[in-house]
């Protein structure tokens, strides 16, 4: 399948998402007790962590969770070079991020030309973006309107874990891990997943975290290029668009 994709036609996508709330008691208690219920079934009977003591880990729940930066890149042919364009949409408003999202969706993505992909995209990216859409009460962009549909109409979607797996479910493969195996260069060179909450509520460093996705995008897409047998993309090559 993948010989037949051309990588100008595929959006690279990586998500950042932190608890909705910067703890655990600024929670409305109603909200709490949800999250309390949701921790017990969390920690099962491996951990004695509190609810409070898990609530880091909010964010990875479209429930608790909000999003906070997505980043996309795609490759080009400018001036008669290859190119590999970054764009982000980040803040703290998380409808601005979607709207900005769903508006490149709509104005640039072909559903019979284009795809999407991301590392566990099936199993994160995707479904939260779509799940944080419908709480916000936002339109879901055509490539990710895909309830009802069946497996071979959602081809447009790929994800880079699955492709490793070749059809095996038993293990989750890290980004990291897997860039590492690759030889492909490494995102996580400065935080990591579990720290994104921290840096986004207490530093207060957005800039930092959106650092951190493109670097995840990048590594996505070099991804497909050594699954491809193709030369990796190189740091000059790299255009990060800020405005």
């Amino acid at each position: 399948m993948l010989e037949n994709i051309s990588n100008d036609k595929v959006f690279f996508l990586d998500i950042e998402t932190v608890p909705q709330y910067p703890g655990y008691d600024k929670m409305p208690e109603n909200f709490r007790e949800f999250w309390d219920h949701k921790a017990e079934f969390i920690k099962g009977k491996d951990t004695l962590q509190s609810p409070e003591e898990l609530y880091p880990r909010a964010g990875i729940y479209a429930e608790f969770g909000k999003i906070i930066c997505i980043s996309i890149g795609i490759f080009t042919f400018n001036n008669n070079k290859h190119q590999f364009r970054v764009k982000s949409f980040f803040g703290d408003d998380e409808t601005k991020i979607l709207e900005s999202f769903n508006g490149l969706m709509s104005s640039y993505f072909n559903l019979k030309k284009n795809f999407l992909c991301a590392h566990n995209g099936k199993e994160f990216d995707f479904p939260y973006i779509s799940r944080r859409l419908i709480i916000n009460q936002m339109p879901l962009p055509e490539p990710l309107d895909i309830q009802g549909k069946k497996p071979w109409e959602t081809e447009h979607l790929l994800d880079t874990l699955h492709l490793w797996r070749f059809g095996d479910y038993k293990s989750y493969t890290s980004l990291n891990l897997l860039c590492h195996i690759l030889d492909v260069p490494t995102s996580k060179d400065d935080i990591e997943g579990k720290d994104v909450w921290h840096v986004y509520w207490m530093e207060k460093n957005i800039k930092r975290i959106v650092k951190y996705c493109e670097k995840d995008v990048i590594a996505v897409a070099r991804l497909m290029q050594r699954f491809k047998g193709l030369e990796l993309l190189t740091d000059d090559e790299i255009e990060v668009i800020d405005e």
